[in-house]
């Protein structure tokens, strides 16, 4: 199945640098990453991540802002997929730099 690549805009760029550049946020992206699945509910990430629930939210609120996860709320719990193509494009512009 092929998709259309994506282009990241010169803001994007810069918050998922941002982002990443948090040694917390790019475990969480390793968590997720190496899941092996579609989602990953956030008591998963909480129990390999040693920080309080208010600073997990915090993480999580600035890789889903700089588009590198996506949330899904069911119910009370919150469950996160990585944006695989957001990933690639900031990795593929990083490669022309």
């Amino acid at each position: 199945m092929a998709t259309n690549p994506i282009s990241l805009t010169d803001r994007q760029f810069h918050l998922i640098t941002k982002a990443m550049s948090d040694p917390h946020r790019f475990e969480i992206l390793e968590k997720l990453g190496q899941a092996g699945v579609d989602h990953c509910a956030c008591s998963d990430i909480r129990d390999c991540i040693p920080v309080s629930a208010a600073t997990l939210s915090h993480h999580m609120k600035e890789l889903e802002n700089a588009g590198l996860v996506e949330s899904k709320r069911e119910g009370k719990f919150v469950n996160y997929t990585l944006c695989r193509d957001v990933l690639a494009a900031y990795i593929e512009r990083l490669t022309k730099i």
